[in-house]
């Protein structure tokens, strides 16, 4: 039996005067699931996860995260999320201690809880040398996993990850899934936007928008053996074309 779904989705619909960036999305995400939502730039994507990270509201339909509406209880949801965007996730001026002390603060975390937590992330990735390094030193591929480690240092229900692997090397790529499927056991749920199509059939299930909506959802497997191709790339060009 299915759980009930830690994300749920209604017809969200959300417009910037004439132009329809999320066209009626429907659908649900269940809890220690990694998602997928796949698309070009452009596709709605981040739109979509803004609106579930109550950052904004919906022109039309409701979505509920960890049982809170979009719409009405936006302030509840955010406190039970972690975030970590491709554009800004760190403070590059200050230390890598730093930025742990400061958003384990923003998270609400007792001071004794965040010296605890902090050591426990040092350890883990192995970067007890760097602590008291400028983040703007830190390479980019430790950056991304310090920030991702960060968004759930508070251990949210749900982490939302918006292109967090832009301009990382496949290498470090790798690495950062597996900071990502040790949280999904940790029973951390994971909402994962991304443009790069070999990513999406390392998630639980894949949404794949163009144009703002929903043109398919399934397991990578299933959309591949459905679709007859060989990759994701392959069913998503294959679905782009469609569209044309």
């Amino acid at each position: 039996m299915q759980s009930e779904p830690i994300i749920s989705v209604k017809n969200l619909t959300k417009k910037f005067g004439h132009f329809t960036a999320n066209d009626a999305l429907t659908f649900n995400v269940y809890p220690g699931e990694i998602f997928g939502f796949l698309g070009a730039n452009g596709a709605g994507k981040t739109t979509a996860m803004r609106i579930l990270c109550g950052l904004s509201k919906p022109t039309g339909g409701d979505a509920y995260v960890a049982g809170y509406s979009v719409k009405k209880s936006s302030e509840a949801i955010k406190k039970r999320i972690g975030y970590m965007s491709q554009k800004f996730s760190l403070y590059e001026d200050l230390t890598v201690e730093e930025n742990i002390r400061f958003y384990g603060g923003i998270y609400g975390l007792k001071r004794k809880d965040i010296m605890n937590r902090m050591e426990e992330l040092l350890d883990r990735l192995g970067i007890q040398s760097i602590r008291h390094q400028i983040i703007r030193s830190v390479p980019t591929g430790w950056r991304q996993k310090l920030a991702f480690s960060i968004a759930i240092l508070h251990k949210p229900v749900i982490v939302f990850l918006d292109e967090p692997t832009g301009g990382v090397d496949p290498a470090a790529r790798r690495q950062f899934w597996e900071l990502i499927y040790e949280a999904a056991d940790n029973g951390i749920t994971v909402f994962f936007t991304t443009h790069y199509m070999d990513e999406a059939e390392y998630c639980d299930r894949v949404c794949i928008m163009t144009e703002g909506r929903i043109v398919a959802l399934d397991t990578p497997d299933n959309l591949i053996k459905w679709h007859q191709c060989n990759t994701i790339e392959d069913v998503f060009i294959k679905l782009a074309r469609n569209r044309e």
